[in-house]
């Protein structure tokens, strides 16, 4: 059966999209995670990919062309398969866009086989696709709740996924009549999030007949609620979750009023050892006023103290993030074979350089955007280390887009400081600060993430003095930058204080040889010990 495939939101904020450029063609086969064509939104240029199986029979949007998100990109189906049905509006498909004159339902879903009835004006909300990587979603908080208003562009629910937590805006107006997933649970995309529709519409036959990618299925939440059997038991996990310890979001965030949160400050309360008893297992001020801590004792016995106590822990799940890091480092660990070098800089020209320079107005860079600016430059020298690993080629980029590690709570994320060969050390920290400021704050979007040729890992801020980094793939290296340190070394014979600085890159070996990955680090040695040759 033929899938009429749509214009994908492929940013939080896209409304319509530019088609650069397709990667195939009508007739071509078409297997599942083949890039179909790359896609200009309102941030980036991304590629799109198939997400079905078939022979490409029909483009509805040339290179070139722009149009909204949800209009008709393509039809994929069986080799010969008729669709003029489908191209005169008349045929029915998932993803289909169907005008509100027709008063037809659009869903973003798979139902069942079996027919299900679905009432006027009904619309099925599914996990989206957030990210260009997304396999699946954790919702990490609701903001509305079964039986609310919702109006078209009101944000439904906070989505954490595997690059950041955002916002997830309604593109309907109605009442809120079925919750899917709930706070703090994942399912795969496309899985059923939520339905919208008039008040009061008896929704429980398109859940129960929705085909679920989740692997964990939450109980249905409707408006109408029927004494009945299945409506106890929901009464009864509710309870359940009340009389448990407070409830955490996926990214560990406890759910506590301010004022209880207040209130733990001041007592010294640790808020991870109290049970709440608000909606969700939200911690209220009752909760922080009745805890009674646990004591600790001690019991003289032979003459000696022997510490007796209860054995205490906390359990954290792991964030959408924090798997997909491990995930894909563990692939690049056990798939790239990695070598390291390891030098030593002398950073006296450096400091000089760079507290010369900080005293421009209204200027200041710190050494770890020197370090971007000479690898920007030491890379287009050598487009060997500026590489990435494919199965079946190996692309030589001539673009350098370098990425920037950043510490945030659930682990690392790398944006990307594009064309940095190309932008002056001001530009470079003014870019890296706003990155680090919003990674923090978990407001980078996907395609501030994307694209990167090579990557700076600094730990110097940390005392760190020298370390390795796994390989950011399909990149070919990454850098490892420690701190300066003072200490004794020889110059012209003489033992004098000096200040030095360790690198170590790491290189893949099926695209950078020793040797190359040798001559890129003395071309950088050139950069940062004469830094002023950065500006010429």
């Amino acid at each position: 059966m033929a899938e009429i495939i749509n214009m994908p939101r492929l940013s939080d904020t896209m409304e319509e999209g530019t088609v650069a450029t397709w990667l195939k063609k009508v007739g071509d086969k078409i297997s599942e995670g083949d890039i179909l064509a790359e896609i200009e939104t309102d941030k980036a240029t991304m590629e799109f990919e198939s997400f079905h199986e078939g022979t490409l029979l029909h483009i509805g949007v040339q290179e070139g062309e722009t149009t909204k998100v949800d209009t008709l990109l393509a039809i994929i189906g069986e080799k010969g398969e008729d669709i003029s049905g489908l191209l005169k509006g008349t045929g029915s498909t998932e993803k289909a866009d169907v005008k509100e004159s027709d008063k037809e339902v659009k869903t973003e879903a798979t139902i069942t086989k079996s027919e299900v009835n679905i009432p006027e004006g009904v619309t099925v909300v599914t996990m989206p696709r957030l990210s260009d990587t997304m396999e699946e979603g954790t919702v990490a908080s609701w903001l509305k709740k079964v039986g609310d208003q919702v109006n078209e562009g009101e944000i439904l629910a906070e989505i954490e996924t595997d690059k950041a937590t955002m916002e997830f805006e309604s593109f309907q107006s109605g009442t809120l009549l079925y919750i899917g997933i709930q706070p703090g649970e994942s399912a795969k995309i496309d899985s059923l999030l939520a339905i919208i529709g008039p008040a009061g519409t008896d929704v429980s036959n398109i859940a129960a007949n929705f085909s679920v990618n989740s692997d964990s299925v939450a109980a249905p939440e409707t408006v109408k609620v029927e004494e009945s059997p299945k409506q106890e038991i929901v009464q009864q996990e509710v309870k359940t979750v009340v009389s448990t310890p407070v409830q955490t979001s996926s990214n560990g965030r406890l759910y506590v009023s301010p004022l209880a949160k207040k209130m733990a400050e001041e007592k010294g309360i640790n808020l991870s050892q109290v049970v709440g008893s608000g909606e969700k297992g939200r911690i209220v001020k009752r909760d922080v006023e009745n805890f009674k801590p646990v004591a600790a004792s001690s019991v003289a016995s032979v003459g000696k103290f022997v510490a007796t106590g209860q054995e205490d822990f906390d359990e954290k799940p792991n964030s959408q993030m924090r798997k997909v890091i491990a995930k894909r480092l563990a692939e690049s660990k056990f798939t790239a074979p990695h070598y390291y070098l390891n030098v030593e800089f002398d950073m006296e020209n450096a400091i000089a350089f760079r507290n010369q320079f900080n005293t421009i107005p209204d200027t200041k860079i710190s050494y770890n955007d020197m370090v971007v600016k000479a690898c920007a430059l030491a890379l287009k020298q050598h487009p060997q280390v500026n590489s990435q690993w494919f199965a079946d080629k190996m692309r030589l980029n001539n673009h350098v887009h370098i990425g920037v590690a950043v510490a945030v709570e659930d682990g690392l994320v790398v944006p990307v400081v594009k064309f940095a060969n190309e932008q002056s050390l001001p530009q470079i920290g003014a870019a890296v600060k706003d990155f680090a400021g919003r990674a923090r704050s978990k407001k980078l979007t996907p395609a501030e993430m994307e694209g990167s040729t090579f990557t700076v890992s600094n730990l110097g801020m940390f005392g760190i003095e020298s370390f390795t980094s796994i390989i950011n793939q399909p990149n070919s290296a990454i850098l490892s930058v420690g701190n300066i340190v003072e200490k004794p070394v020889v110059k012209n014979g003489q033992i004098v204080v000096g200040n030095t600085m360790k690198l170590s890159l790491a290189c893949d070996h099926r695209t950078v040889d020793g040797a190359t990955g040798a001559q890129f680090l003395q071309t950088l040695k050139g950069y940062i010990e004469n830094p002023v040759t950065m500006l010429v």
